[in-house]
């Protein structure tokens, strides 16, 4: 009788190496057949996991790439099996431990065996072939509570993104820069004080599909405004973000809270032309934020140029020095990309109107 790591060695044989759908069947067959390869095959897939994080992956980051390449029953087999090696992983810092908490642990099984052992296999497929990427080194000390001016971003974010009337989403957003902009310098006082401050550190940002060129470019705005750099990997759908470690948190918020805007501001602009007896296009959809991109950047940076008085720029200038140099060192080489399909007139004129109204004024200078 064959024994069970031998029947799942010869189903990884059969069906891991291929992109054949004879040889998974072959896989899946083998595990169906053996109830006492379970174990075994749980086990694999924790190595599978752990394996993940060596090569530089997080769990966010395998999470976009599986609900992008497969299902549903593929993430939640994935979130089992990540939290399932979460004991036996070394120390990590808070950010790692936030991405596991969000992660949904409900108990799965995809249908019969068969189907259960087709699905563990496909996701260890996609696990096995996941490339190498720049490591985070995470700071492991726990965040404090999050401070009173972060809530109000939060709050003044949320109701830019909740209000029907684009003047009033235009001054909500502009008091969370302003108040963002306090934040950050506030933040870069306290770390010159110190003793000894804090380095640079490093997060992925999801840019996902559709348009995620556009997408990319705005995040690069966002971040290039907020004291951060980031560089963009389209095959694997993140950018990385490089700042410390309170220029990341609004980073992360502004373009989230922007891309909520964006495509509310977009479906607006699409009843309108269709209102107008124009079919809605992906041209026009690709233009509109392009153009809604392109006109964040512009406003931001205007702005970016007056936020300081001229006593802190040292500070800032010194911070910027460190960030630059965390890039070059992870990302020794990069290259630039341009833009592709922003051929529609009316979703590039719409996208850059509904950026006026979604970001910030000039703000006045902080002391």
């Amino acid at each position: 009788m064959t024994s069970t790591p031998r029947t799942v060695d010869l189903a990884f044989q059969a069906a891991l190496h291929t992109d054949s759908d004879t040889a998974l069947d072959t896989g899946a067959s083998l595990l169906a057949a053996d109830a006492g390869a379970d174990a075994e095959l749980e086990r694999r897939g924790r190595e599978f996991v752990a394996a993940a994080w060596r090569r530089g992956w997080q769990p966010a980051d395998v999470v976009r790439i599986v609900r992008r390449d497969l299902d549903d029953v593929h993430l939640r087999l994935l979130a089992a099996l990540i939290h399932a090696q979460a004991p036996d992983d070394v120390p990590r810092g808070p950010r790692w431990r936030a991405q596991l908490d969000e992660l949904d642990v409900t108990p799965t099984r995809a249908g019969d065996r068969f189907s259960h052992a087709t699905a563990v296999l496909e996701l260890y497929r996609l696990l096995l072939r996941l490339p190498p990427l720049e490591p985070l080194d995470e700071p492991q000390q726990s965040r404090g509570p999050e401070s009173r001016m972060l809530t109000r971003i939060r709050a003044l974010l949320a109701k830019a993104e909740a209000t029907g009337f684009p003047e009033e989403a235009e001054a909500l957003t502009a008091k969370a820069q302003e108040l963002m902009a306090r934040h950050s310098v506030d933040e870069a006082l306290l770390a010159a004080q110190a003793p000894a401050p804090d380095a640079p550190g490093v997060c992925r940002i999801g840019v996902e599909p559709p348009y995620e060129q556009a997408k990319a470019v705005l995040l690069d705005a966002v971040a290039a405004a907020n004291h951060c750099r980031a560089v963009w990997n389209e095959a694997v759908g993140f950018s990385t973000v490089v700042g410390f470690e309170a220029d990341l948190e609004v980073v992360e918020l502004l373009y989230t809270s922007l891309l909520v805007q964006a495509q509310t501001a977009m479906t607006k602009a699409e009843e309108a032309q269709r209102a107008g007896g124009r079919r809605r296009t992906k041209t026009f959809r690709q233009s509109f934020l392009a153009a809604y991109a392109h006109r964040i950047g512009t406003r931001l940076a205007r702005a970016a140029e007056t936020q300081v008085s001229d006593d802190l720029l040292p500070v800032l200038a010194s911070r910027e020095v460190a960030v630059t140099a965390r890039l070059d060192r992870m990302f020794p080489e990069t290259t630039t990309s341009r833009l592709r399909g922003v051929t529609d007139a009316a979703g590039w004129t719409q996208g850059a109107d509904a950026a006026d109204q979604a970001q910030v004024k000039a703000r006045r200078r902080l002391e």
